[in-house]
């Protein structure tokens, strides 16, 4: 495959394992299938991996980009057991994804829940991660976001016309920022299926279960765990925050770039959380980091 053929997407799947069972975790693949240099883009709590299309394009001619939909959202399945809704398990389908692949290297775009998952990859002996972006999240998340989030996660919601879903979810995303109605309705569609007679979301509301029921003892584990990831992780990191983020402090930002071996930082002006690499300055954040132009 080569020319602008490699720029269109390719929908693929990968089956994996849980301790419930197992599922298909899909993937949007763009760039040349032959290309050896693989860019994993990793979405949000909510979100599928076609967040990433502009991206993707943008960088299909230098990479192979793959963006997953991780398991019970997008086109993905759901596990058996919602309990599993975490990031080990996600962090365990991402290692089938890249021996599906069949690299040993990847670098790593994630956003909010993607950078999480990429944080605890990173950190792991003999890491595939080569180099890494991580976009308005850190260890240490904000209890403010954590409130907002779960107000809606996991809400029964219904809509009578897909419009009505996609106002929606800009309802609840007003913080990505300046967006027009194209780029929105972009954004918005592969998160929604149209279901007897009307729209719901695609994600499997039971990812709420395990946000919900985490202790504070169990989220000082994964916060320090995601510290140590980042502490022993030798590619070069670039942390990227929203300049109004509630999710990701500027202390945080600061204490990621200190205690991380190759970091640096860059703030997105007007956004909250979290930049969604749709605007081409932010494309060109991306590009500068991973491509050096």
């Amino acid at each position: 495959m080569t020319g602008e053929a490699s720029l269109q997407p390719r929908a693929r799947s990968v089956q994996c394992a849980s301790p419930a069972g197992l599922h298909r975790m899909a993937y949007t693949e763009w760039g040349e299938p032959a290309n050896p240099n693989v860019l994993l883009c990793v979405h949000g709590l909510t979100r599928s991996g076609r967040d990433f299309d502009v991206l993707a394009q943008a960088l299909a001619r230098d990479y192979r980009v793959v963006c997953p939909d991780v398991v019970g959202r997008g086109r993905s399945g759901r596990l058996a057991d919602p309990r599993y809704y975490g990031v080990l398990q996600y962090v365990s389908d991402m290692v089938t994804l890249i021996a599906r692949l069949n690299v040993e290297k990847v670098d790593w775009f994630g956003t909010s829940m993607g950078g999480l998952i990429g944080m605890a990859l990173a950190g792991l002996p003999d890491t595939p991660v080569r180099k890494m972006l991580v976009n308005d999240v850190g260890p240490r998340i904000e209890a403010d976001a954590l409130q907002r989030i779960g107000e809606y996660l996991g809400q029964p919601v219904r809509f009578d016309s897909q419009q009505q879903a996609v106002d929606y979810l800009w309802q609840i995303s007003q913080s990505f920022g300046p967006h027009t109605p194209e780029q929105w309705r972009a954004l918005s569609e592969p998160l929604l299926r149209e279901q007897d007679g009307g729209w719901t979301l695609r994600y499997d509301p039971r990812i709420a279960e395990p946000f919900h029921s985490i202790t504070p003892e169990q989220a000082a584990a994964g916060e320090a765990t995601l510290w140590h990831g980042l502490a022993v992780f030798d590619g070069p990191l670039l942390v990227v925050r929203g300049e109004r983020s509630d999710l990701l402090s500027r202390e945080t930002t600061a204490e990621m770039v200190e205690r991380a071996r190759h970091a640096s930082s860059v703030e997105i002006p007007g956004v909250g959380h979290a930049p969604t690499f749709v605007d081409p300055a932010q494309v060109q954040v991306a590009r500068t980091f991973f491509l050096g132009r």
